[in-house]
């Protein structure tokens, strides 16, 4: 089979196609002929060898698919033929990958397999952002940083699939559009975000902020919560860490949450599908469904991880790998 192989930490420059044997499946792993591979930030690092799991050399890349089941284990739910997305951490960007059965979800058959393909990662995140440690409730209030990256989409959407208000903070009146599209009902500039946001809540403050940048902007943050709102932490994707002067969480009885999902996930057998089983009407009814930006067949895997790397990506980048 054809596959997308890195033998480099060389960045995506590096990356190769290769033809490699099928894999085998083990015990409890599903077999899945992939129609189309996300394209994620983690796939970005891994080439670099700057991601927390550094697999050993030379391995094929690609974290999220969708695709149609070969085989599955007796007593997975899964059969041969069946429409699936799934988690693979590595080696998506090939024409066959094994997935873990509790990292295999069921693809509805109105979800195309690009939309399916951009599902896992940034919608499991941002139901556990948002439900799990954000605590959203119906009628609150939310605000998104990076609100046009993959995890900012996913967050916006699940707050509107929650019945929340979605405020959007951008840094370009492009991304700004982009925001609105997945349905933020307001979208802001960086600068000045915090009066913005208070404006729009009549002075009361946003009751969850959704944060994976970090660097300056977390003061206003803190600033711009309600009474006994919380600010949960996705990332630092601006690159500076923070640091919280913790009397003033005492101000309005606020809170600063932190939101890992991938250590809790992995290290808790079953907890993505029954996510995947909370988010599966919202996903059948297309309230989750990841805006496409672009679409590449295998050869072309270094412009599609490029994309993420030159910070030109509005939507999901996806692979075909038998393309």
């Amino acid at each position: 089979m054809r596959a997308v192989q890195v033998s480099k930490l060389e960045g995506p420059g590096s990356l190769e196609v290769v033809e490699l044997d099928e894999p085998t499946p083990g015990e409890n792993q599903v077999l899945i002929d992939v129609e189309a591979a996300g394209v994620v930030f983690p796939d970005l690092l891994l080439t670099r060898g700057e991601y927390q799991m550094r697999p050993e050399l030379p391995f094929v890349l690609g974290s999220e698919v969708a695709g149609t089941v070969r085989s599955a284990p007796e007593g997975s739910g899964f059969s041969a033929g069946d429409r699936v997305a799934a988690l693979c951490v590595v080696g998506g960007f090939a024409e066959s990958v094994l997935a873990p059965v509790d990292q295999t979800f069921p693809l509805p058959d109105a979800v195309s397999f690009d939309v399916g393909a951009g599902l896992p990662m940034n919608y499991l995140t941002a139901e556990f952002v948002l439900a799990r440690r954000g605590r959203l409730a119906e009628g609150e209030t939310v605000l998104v940083h990076g609100a046009a990256g993959g995890v900012g989409i996913a967050c916006i959407q699940f707050a509107k699939a929650r019945g929340a208000t979605v405020i959007a903070v951008v840094s370009t009146e492009g991304k700004a559009e982009v925001a609105r599209a997945a349905g933020a009902d307001h979208a802001v500039m960086v600068d000045g975000f915090k009066d913005a946001a208070l404006e729009i809540t009549g002075k009361k403050g946003v009751d969850v902020v959704v944060d994976p940048v970090g660097g300056d902007r977390f003061t206003d943050s803190l600033r711009s919560l309600a009474r006994g709102g919380r600010v949960v932490v996705v990332g630092f994707t601006g690159g500076e860490i923070p640091t919280v002067k913790v009397n003033r969480l005492l101000l309005r009885n606020t809170e600063v949450v932190g939101a890992g999902w991938g250590e809790w996930a992995w290290s808790t057998p079953g907890f993505m599908r029954g996510q995947w089983d909370d988010i599966a009407d919202d996903i059948a009814s297309g309230r989750l469904a990841p805006p496409l930006s672009a679409t590449y067949p295998l050869a072309e895997t270094t412009a599609a991880v490029n994309e993420l790397a030159e910070r030109r990506v509005a939507g999901k980048v996806i692979v075909h790998p038998r393309a």
